[in-house]
């Protein structure tokens, strides 16, 4: 038996990533990206997050907003696998999913009650992957004892993926000199290496970008005589 559930969304994410290119490809990676949810009408009672303050980290169940695909399809390619290798759909975390359901682990740093001279309730968090106006539909504490399992494992994505160094041009470390939290944030979502995996290992001159905040961040990869590579930022510009 077949039946249709209306899911709908209870808050909406402020994030630092204002575009998909270059979001963390899993939630942890960056301890320096921070996000504010706001729970929307009729859900933004302080009576709604009545105890959350106690956990250091919630689940929150999102929804892949700016996933414009219509149809999905059983198998994908996994940017873990170059792009060019197929896997099943559950097998994976692909935003292209039968129901374009999304969850993530995130830092909880705090219930606020006012946001930008807003009244409300708010959820301060880090480590984040979430894009700018994620629709919000569930959150849930985190409950070591239960979901961090001793012994689990996944033979596919047995450890993180290799980082690599991020420096800085002078007049952008310049600018950075009296913001250290960007700085921090730039290294921590670079150096996961946004391009698609095909590219990587590649010599290449293209200049890459993306926007954090209200920055225009433009970098582009050097290739040492080791045939390692590393970023190098060229360029940060204020968005208007």
């Amino acid at each position: 038996m077949h039946e249709t559930f209306v899911v709908s969304p209870i808050a909406v994410v402020h994030s630092c990533f204002k575009e998909k290119f270059g979001i963390p490809r899993q939630p942890g990676l960056v301890p320096e990206a921070k996000a504010v949810i706001e729970l929307l009408p009729p859900f933004n009672v302080p009576e709604a997050v009545d105890g959350l303050a106690l956990c250091s980290h919630i689940w929150v169940h999102f929804l892949f907003h700016a996933n414009h695909r219509q149809s999905w399809k059983p198998k994908v390619k996994p940017p873990r696998l170059g792009g060019n290798k197929s896997m099943g759909v559950f097998a994976t975390r692909s935003p292209v999913r039968p129901n374009p359901l999304g969850l993530s682990v995130v830092a909880l740093e705090g219930v606020l009650l006012e946001y930008r001279g807003r009244a409300g309730v708010f959820l301060a968090i880090a480590a984040h992957d979430l894009l700018e106006g994620t629709p919000v539909v569930d959150i849930k504490p985190y409950l070591p004892y239960a979901d961090a399992l001793v012994g689990a494992r996944n033979d596919f994505a047995l450890a993180s993926p290799e980082l690599l160094d991020v420096g800085f041009a002078d007049d952008v470390d310049r600018v950075l000199t009296h913001t250290p939290e960007l700085k921090r944030l730039i290294s921590q979502v670079l150096r996961q290496d946004p391009r698609p995996a095909y590219k990587k290992g590649h010599c290449e001159e293209r200049i890459y970008g993306m926007r954090l905040n209200q920055w225009d961040v433009r970098w582009r990869y050097l290739t040492h005589v080791s045939g390692s590579q590393s970023i190098l930022v060229t360029e940060l510009v204020a968005h208007n």
